[in-house]
């Protein structure tokens, strides 16, 4: 990183991304948030709501309903223009090699003399970028987009570009700092709670109005805004091992269907994604049963599950409808999708989210009983065998688990907390080999800690490789495991691009996974999702290695598995 970046003004974009990447190599988390904050401290209170904005939100507030708009290949190609090299020979390979667009750029931009003598550090503020990403959204055609993002690069250095990059992304940063950090490098910055500037956030949607009204000191003025979505509550996996004093919970099963947040008032509905995306399009008859009831002003925490022949349909099944902005009427009738709901966090303009889950259960029952609103069923665990035969029961009906919550846990929106605990077991395994590994940040920096992993296709006509990706890991291994991991590496490194190494193929790892998923965007078609080391096979070989058909039959055998339909209510009912 070149150290003419330090002499750039605090409001500078260029500062912003140094400061980025000085986060990205702290190991610390207490310390990144201790940088982050005296960053924070040097900024005036537009710069600090703009800056704090881009750390979590990305370049447009959460609430504000825009996007760059700006796909990944648009952004591919003009960049293989801009550093004049082929985009199908040069480019996608590097990009193959780093597993990130961004990171690619950067590194080209720096390296490639073609690129260098075509950008020249313009020094622009927070408020400039802000500008050019605003511009980016209203354009609509694809060349003048990309016509536009050479002009930006042009004044940005290769460092600030892939953080430019990011922010259009509207996804993490990936720095290891995600917005609860943010908050409390906010909460140290403006000598405030941080509990009150969580809940602050949490009303307003907005991390850049909660930085004004932290600054300002007037964090209790925040207000929630219907139609505008708050943070989740997350749950804390339970390990089979741990001792609860069961009467302290209850269970609900775990549906096999995606997270909801709907938001209600009379005869507008809007539902958001677990990623705070509007999805209302996507299920339209969500949305019409739920106008159609005259509900009062109310936010419900839910799941949308496809529902035919009183049976809870494979996720399969529901990924038909995602992504599909409209849905057809003979797709909605192929794969009919029903909203359920099992937490109440807004009601009549009041907040619940503080108050115990058995008082919001209490109301949640009142309103499904006037307005038929579907809802989980719970049920008391008096012990641990109760608790194993309740979640046999929900992965016949094709759940994935079960949820256990405490009656006096309040919501924690945002945050993942004993409050609530998902029991599951994994849907497959597969023997897989490490293909790439990836520098980690926070107390692992500098060593490998995320890896690529790919299955056999040496026997597979449809492809000229050995192994092709399936899937990235970064947990389930133990420190131990970390250490020889890494010693084991370095005597396999083939090439290195930045932070990531390509390997040879050697160390086999036993992934599992919560299901499998189809994704064209892949070179196998495939994806895991939520895939983690259960084991190092250090028995194994390369040849031993499970391969693209075994991926397509667990796909298959999962698809097609029998579930079991509902009874009397049994995971969730309809009041008459």
């Amino acid at each position: 990183m070149s150290s003419e970046l330090s002499t750039y003004d605090a409001s500078s974009f260029e500062e912003w991304a140094r400061v980025m990447q000085e986060i990205a190599e702290t190991r610390s988390t207490n310390e990144k948030i201790g940088l982050c904050a005296r960053y924070l401290e040097t900024l005036s209170t537009s710069d600090l709501a703009l800056a704090t904005q881009f750390m979590a939100e990305g370049a447009f507030s959460n609430i504000s309903g825009k996007r760059a708009s700006i796909g990944a290949r648009t952004i591919a190609t003009q960049a293989a223009k801009f550093c004049e090299i082929d985009y199908d020979l040069v480019f996608k390979p590097c990009r193959t090699a780093t597993g990130s667009s961004s990171e690619t750029i950067q590194k080209l931009f720096e390296n490639l003399p073609s690129a260098r003598k075509k950008w020249r550090v313009n020094n622009w503020s927070l408020s400039q970028i802000k500008e050019h990403c605003e511009t980016l959204a209203q354009i609509r055609d694809r060349s003048t987009k990309q016509h536009y993002l050479t002009k930006v690069w042009s004044g940005l250095s290769p460092l600030a570009t892939k953080y430019f990059l990011r922010l259009l992304s509207r996804g993490s940063l990936r720095i290891g700092f995600e917005l609860r950090s943010v908050l409390q490098a906010l909460s140290r910055c403006c000598k405030v709670e941080n509990e009150a500037i969580r809940y602050a956030q949490m009303l307003t949607g907005s991390i850049a109005k909660t930085a004004i009204l932290a600054k300002e000191k007037r964090l209790s003025e925040a207000d929630f805004q219907l139609f505008h979505p708050m943070a989740f509550m997350l749950a804390t996996p339970f390990s089979s091992g741990k001792s609860l004093d069961w009467k302290d919970y209850i269970a609900e099963e775990k549906f096999d269907g995606i997270r909801c947040q709907l938001h209600a008032h009379q005869n507008r509905v809007e539902l958001f994604s677990r990623d705070l995306n509007p999805i209302s399009k996507q299920f339209p008859e969500i949305v019409q049963t739920f106008s159609g009831k005259s509900l009062p002003y109310l936010v419900l925490d839910g799941e949308i599950c496809v529902f035919k022949n009183n049976t809870i349909q494979a996720f399969q099944d529901l990924q038909k409808r995602m992504g599909v902005k409209k849905p057809t009427a003979q797709l909605q009738e192929k794969y009919p999708t029903i909203f359920i709901a099992y937490d109440l966090l807004a009601f009549e303009k009041e907040m619940w989210v503080r108050k115990s889950m058995n008082q919001r259960r209490e109301r949640l029952e009142y309103l499904s009983k006037t307005y038929h609103i579907p809802i989980s069923t719970q049920y008391n665990i008096p012990s641990r065998e109760n608790m194993e035969q309740l979640f046999q029961r929900a992965r016949e009906h094709g759940n994935e688990g079960l949820m256990l919550k405490h009656r006096d846990a309040p919501y924690s929106f945002g945050e993942r907390k004993n409050h609530w605990l998902k029991v599951k077991e994994p849907s497959g395994s597969l023997d897989t080999v490490i293909l790439y590994a990836h520098s980690g940040s926070g107390k692992r920096g500098g060593s490998y800690s995320d890896f690529t992993l790919g299955v056999s296709v040496k026997e597979d006509d449809r492809y000229e490789e050995e192994f092709i990706p399936i899937g990235k890991a970064y947990g389930g291994y133990s420190d131990e495991e970390w250490k020889q991991l890494n010693t084991q590496i370095k005597s396999l490194i083939l090439d290195r691009f930045g932070p990531t190494v390509l390997l040879k193929p050697s160390i086999v790892v036993e992934l599992e996974f919560e299901a499998i998923q189809p994704n064209p965007r892949t070179k196998a078609k495939y994806t895991l999702r939520f895939p983690r080391f259960k084991a190092i096979r250090w028995d194994l070989s390369p040849a031993d290695v499970d391969t693209l058909k075994e991926v397509e039959r667990q796909y298959q055998q999962d698809a097609q598995r029998e579930r079991s339909p509902q009874k009397s209510g049994q995971s969730f009912y309809i009041p008459n």
